[in-house]
């Protein structure tokens, strides 16, 4: 495609078909390379838009009022910011800050100029947020972090989302839903009960590893048969699956950035042996050779690795068929953790074994302990008061 030609006009097509007009135009030279400078502007509506735009502009840079501003708007900066950002992050996050971005805080705010944002514009945003999304109050770091850009590259002075009053209650709480996503001892009891009559073996040995281990779903499904020491009961959590861009799956660090050995129970190893033997047995019909030392534990038809949400589908499949509680995969991971502590074990060791980086973490999911701990507790309390 031929490069626009400077000071002239073009179409060009939105992904939703309508048609928007730009510019190029020649600014002067850049005094630090002595190069030749240019700016565009687009997204004009009509022709005529684009025309009185481009006439003003030249006048301006005729006259010698034209100031070069390399970014006015939100969504300009937010441009500049994403690259920068990118190469500071995993691309799992990456792929999920875009995201945020693309459905909540560019529609919101793309088109303001940058040094028009106030206090009353961004509180007026978080409250939104803060109705509508569970993590209202993240989504208003994201916003910020982009006008923190703007202050470091001399776009506007001062960051008025530091100034924003965070709503002390959402209407819309997910409380209910967070203290309800684990099984109770006997809910989960029954849940591998009827798993482990699931044809396909590899579910159960995932959710009881799941259920046994508290690690997340993305570090069982990076899991090699290398990382696990049947000798000792250990298994080793060093990497993680990610999503990187247009959904493609790859290997990273953990969530925290540090690795961790586990101690797991005889039952569960056993599990996992059995599970070896069938995965050996089954994908040599696939034509997969299953003893290499880069072995997935756990792994597609194609002997890669899974899509995470792919697990979704096995936990649904046996909670419908069977009309049991329903919670998320990472419901087994707040299992874990609610069953440790009722099993009395302290917080540090479940901050330890769960790979939480901020003990506040593993705080918020003992304040959801069952209710059968709460009885446990009182009961306890009773005892050693006995009066």
């Amino acid at each position: 495609m031929a490069k626009t030609k400077t000071g002239s006009i073009e179409s060009y097509k939105l992904k939703n078909g309508e048609t928007r007009y730009r510019f190029k135009v020649y600014i002067g030279l850049d005094p630090l390379t002595g190069k030749e400078l240019r700016t565009t502007r687009s997204k004009f509506k009509t022709k005529k838009e684009a025309e009185l735009a481009l006439a003003r502009l030249k006048l301006e840079i005729a006259n010698g009022e034209y100031k070069k501003i390399q970014a006015e708007t939100y969504q300009e900066v937010y441009d500049l910011w994403i690259k920068v950002y990118e190469k500071t992050v995993e691309e799992s996050t990456f792929v999920k800050t875009i995201g945020i971005f693309r459905n909540h805080i560019l529609p919101a705010m793309g088109a303001y100029k940058i040094d028009k944002i106030n206090v009353d514009i961004c509180q007026r945003h978080v409250d939104e947020w803060m109705e509508k999304l569970v993590n209202g109050d993240k989504t208003k770091s994201y916003a910020s972090l982009v006008i923190r850009f703007a202050i470091k590259r001399g776009y506007t002075q001062s960051n008025p989302f530091d100034l924003v009053d965070l709503p002390r209650q959402r209407k819309k709480s997910s409380h209910k839903r967070e203290t309800e996503n684990f099984y109770t001892k006997e809910q989960l009891r029954h849940f591998l009960y009827f798993a482990v009559q699931y044809p396909n073996y590899k579910l159960y040995a995932f959710f009881r590893l799941l259920a046994y281990s508290g690690m997340r779903k993305g570090e069982a499904l990076a899991l090699t048969w290398q990382d696990i020491n049947f000798k000792e009961n250990e298994i080793s959590i060093n990497k993680a699956v990610g999503q990187g861009k247009s959904q493609k799956l790859y290997i990273k660090s953990t969530k925290t950035g540090s690795d961790r050995t586990i101690k797991m129970d005889e039952a569960t190893m056993t599990v996992l042996k059995e599970w070896k033997k069938k995965q050996q047995q089954a994908y040599i019909m696939l034509g997969y050779n299953t003893l290499n030392k880069n072995q997935l534990v756990f792994s597609n038809t194609k002997n890669d690795l899974i899509q995470p949400t792919k697990t979704n589908d096995w936990l649904k499949s046996i909670i419908k068929k069977h009309n049991l509680p329903a919670i998320s995969t990472h419901g087994f991971r707040h299992t874990h953790c609610s069953l440790l502590f009722e099993a009395g074990a302290k917080i540090k060791e479940v901050q330890d074994r769960l790979g939480h980086s901020d003990v506040k973490t593993t705080m918020d999911i003992y304040a959801h302990v069952t209710a059968t701990a709460k009885e446990d507790a009182i009961q306890k309390f009773e005892h050693y008061i006995n009066i």
